[in-house]
């Protein structure tokens, strides 16, 4: 029992570093746009369930079209009845213990359209169903994206606010060093300590920022975290923001997207199901006619010798029909609702190919919204650093003041703020309007 104890404590630490050699593989292994996104589709969790939801629609497939195909069916039966409970007939008594098997197979040959349609509609269902799989792979695919540039974003500004901060206290330590000289009044120094003290909330924001994108990077790539790990994560993202040209035309765009857009796709097929479940539902008014054939075996009951091994056997053939010919208006309802589903099934396809058209318009709007605004911010960083040198320039020289500097130190960080944000919102947005059009986002293999 103690030995295996040890061995239980042995296997338990080993599994354990095991595990924390695997998160520390992934916490320090360096983390591409396309890494990320293949392992979104080997690990995320909405993409894992649409695989298996995309697998329980092969079995709806199987049972809709086990209609069309032969059913085969054997049944075999033994009993034992008490000789008192059987009664005689001219002398002669059947016995006691009796037996039988038999085995059939039944196939229907018309089913009034429900045959075809069924095997119409095991197809459709198998392209509708892809067609959702695909659906979502793209929208997580896209929030993957979005993610990774929040979180180089984030990392970005707390780049620019930690130079800010610094900026700022070079400019405290200055005036502390003129003040010690007595060339400037103790105001510039309060006012100096003022301005360190008010960008500093910034930085923590940006570092909460940065936490937080990590996080839900993170959560959407799949990864259980380590729970020693409280606050930052250290995932190693190797790409940068930058704003590679993209050219679309708008009306190719909508035009695109109205025929390569997943849900469009999956609502035809929905549209071609009810069509079909309006030719099942009528093929109540019709009959149905079946072929079947068999093998009996049974045990012996008046040609002698009456024993239990004795049996009879045989086979049979035949044909059947069947035809409701009122069922109580059961099949006028049926189509009744077939036909308003149907009608729903259209209303909903027009109503969604508006809707992604609307979304094409406003991702386009968006990104040359984002487009002009970067270009807009070519230059300003550096007309900023320009102005700041000067700005210290005639301080030093005695033609400027504190307040010139600041100001030109407060533009300068505004202007890496807007630039950044500009980058990732260019990103951003082309991302949205390539899922908007329906393109393939899925990393190149």
């Amino acid at each position: 029992m103690k030995k295996l104890t040890m061995l239980s404590l042995f296997l338990g630490f080993t599994f354990a570093i095991a595990a924390a050699d695997t998160n520390a593989a992934w916490l320090v292994r360096p983390l591409s746009l396309t890494d990320a996104l293949n392992t979104t589709l080997q690990q995320n969790a909405s993409i894992l369930k649409a695989k298996n939801d995309l697998e329980a629609v092969h079995g709806v497939v199987v049972q809709t079209r086990a209609v069309a195909l032969p059913h085969v069916q054997a049944s075999g039966q033994y009993k034992d009845t008490d000789p008192s409970a059987i009664e005689g007939f001219f002398g002669s008594t059947q016995p006691n213990e009796n037996w039988n098997a038999g085995i059939q197979i039944v196939q229907s040959i018309y089913e009034g359209g429900k045959l075809v349609a069924a095997i119409r509609a095991a197809d459709a269902t198998k392209q509708q169903a892809l067609a959702q799989y695909q659906t979502s792979v793209a929208d997580t695919l896209l929030a993957v994206r979005l993610a990774y540039y929040d979180t180089l974003l984030a990392a970005q500004q707390i780049t620019v606010h930690e130079a800010s901060v610094n900026l700022l206290q070079k400019e405290l330590e200055d005036q502390q060093h003129r003040l010690d000289a007595g060339t400037v009044p103790k105001f510039n120094v309060l006012r100096a300590e003022v301005a360190v003290a008010n960008e500093r909330p910034n930085l923590i924001r940006a570092r909460n920022q940065y936490r937080i994108a990590k996080n839900n990077l993170a959560n959407l790539l799949g990864y259980n975290l380590p729970r020693d790990i409280w606050e930052n994560i250290p995932l190693n993202l190797t790409d940068v923001l930058e704003a590679a040209p993209y050219e679309v035309n708008l009306p190719d765009a909508i035009q695109q997207a109205l025929t390569k857009r997943t849900e469009l796709v999956a609502l035809r097929k929905t549209v071609e199901l009810q069509n079909l479940n309006i030719v099942s539902a009528k093929s109540g008014y019709k009959p149905t006619v079946q072929l079947f054939a068999g093998y009996n075996w049974y045990n012996a009951q008046f040609t002698p010798p009456i024993e239990l091994d004795h049996d009879i056997h045989g086979w049979n053939a035949g044909a059947q029909m069947n035809w409701a010919i009122f069922d109580g208006l059961l099949t006028y309802g049926k189509v009744v609702q077939a036909k308003a589903l149907y009608e729903r099934s259209k209303t909903d396809l027009t109503d969604e190919g508006r809707q992604i058209e609307l979304q094409v318009r406003v991702a386009y709007s968006d990104f040359i919204e984002a487009k002009e605004v970067l270009d807009s911010q070519a230059k300003v960083q550096e007309q900023a650093d320009e102005a700041l040198r000067e700005a210290k320039a005639r301080t030093d020289a005695g033609t400027g003041t504190q307040l010139d500097v600041l100001d030109a130190e407060t533009s300068l960080t505004q202007a890496r703020t807007t630039q950044i944000q500009a980058l990732h919102d260019y990103t951003a947005a082309r991302a949205k309007l390539e899922r908007a059009i329906g393109a393939d986002l899925a990393p190149a293999k």
